[in-house]
Formats: C-alpha cells, structure tokens, sequence
C-alpha cells in the first residue's frame, strides 16, 4: 500500500525536541542580567513558538522600553547559543521515528522560528543525518505562520505539496500549515495540549511518536 505522506516537515521545538528549560534558563539569564524579574517555567511554555524576539517580548514586564528589551533579546540569543544543549533532548520515541521514516523512504526536514543557527546546530548534534536539511528564522524571510519557509524546505528536498504534510505542536504550526496548503498533524506532547490544539483548530492529533508514525506510513 503506498504511504499516505513522502514529505514530512517538522516543527523543532516541542514536536521533534525539548528545549523547553534551556529557553527558560537563557530568558532568566536575560532577564537577570538587566535587572527584570525572572519568569516561571509555565510562562516560558506559554510564551514560545513563534520567535526569540516574541519570546522576549513576552517575558520583559509590560511597559519596557525597547531600548532594554533589545539589549534583552541580545543577552538571550548570546547565552542560548552557548547553553542551548545543557537540558535539551529528542522528546521519547522521536529518533526511533525518525529512523523508520527515513528507511521508508521519506524525505523530512525541520521548519522552525527558532534562529537558524541554533536550528542548524541542534538539528546536527541531536538528529545527524535523520535530518538534512533544518530552516530557522532569518532576515529577509517571513517566519511561521508565514509560508516562505515551508515552501524553501520543500525546493530545497526537491518534494512537491501534494504529498508533503507539517507536523507540529502549536497554533502557529497549524495555521503555518494552512498558509502552505499542507495538511497538518499536530502533536500534543509538547507545549500545548490536546485541548489547546482543538480549540486553534487542530483536526488530527498524536499522543505519541508511535501514533505519529501510523498516520505518516
């Protein structure tokens, strides 16, 4: 039977891994060193998934100059880009998937709106050559829920839309999808729920990388 899907594009963080305590310690960093105060682990959960300049945006008090919000965000990427890899992992059962996607012949990529060089950078340590060819926000290109990168990863796979589908685990990743014209398979052991996912839409969920898998294959 042929496989429902050839192209996989995936969301990085919370669908493929969790960075979620190092972006809190990198925020916390951030936010110490300019005399802010520091937020909780929940409030970082909260306010990821659609750039480190949101993120920051979202975790300086409201009211701050952006003056200190810049010097903010730039005391952040400093600090992730060196402390990225201390808490991070591939969420359980994800590298298994990986594997059985690519000796299915799949193409997979990742799409994400973490920069792209810690995007690179993690993509290469944790997944290697599961994983050839990873995108993060850059100048000049529109991020998610915008189209652009979607439609680069998929030039740069030599795939077509047709039988590409994005997986992900956030709003941003279902309305991304839409906006490429991809179906999309959201995933709710990340950063947001089941519940959170239906509520923005979300028409197919995954508990699992094994239940993932079924839905790809």
């Amino acid at each position: 039977m042929m496989k429902r899907f050839d192209t996989i594009i995936f969301d990085l963080d919370g669908t493929l891994l969790n960075t979620l305590d190092d972006l809190a310690d990198s925020v916390n960093y951030a936010l110490a060193a300019n005399g802010l105060p520091e937020r909780s682990l929940d409030e970082v959960r909260r306010f990821v998934g659609n750039g480190v300049a949101n993120l920051m945006e979202r975790s300086v008090p409201a009211g701050t100059g952006p003056e200190l919000e810049a010097k903010c965000l730039a005391d952040f990427k400093a600090h992730y880009l060196t402390n990225m890899r201390h808490k991070t992992a591939p969420y359980p059962g994800v590298l298994d998937l990986l594997s059985d996607l690519q000796d299915n012949g799949c193409k997979v990529a990742v799409v994400s709106n973490k920069f792209d060089g810690a995007v690179k950078e993690l993509c290469v340590v944790y997944f290697g050559h599961l994983l050839p060819v990873a995108l993060g926000e850059r100048p000049g290109v529109r991020k998610k829920p915008a189209p652009e990168l979607v439609r680069a990863c998929l030039e740069r796979l030599g795939a077509t839309a047709d039988r590409a589908v994005y997986v992900g685990d956030s709003d941003v990743d279902i309305e991304t999808a839409k906006n490429a014209g991809l179906p999309c398979l959201a995933v709710s052991w990340g950063f947001r729920d089941a519940a959170f996912l239906r509520a923005h839409g979300a028409e197919t969920i995954a508990g699992t990388p094994e239940e993932l898998k079924d839905m790809i294959l």
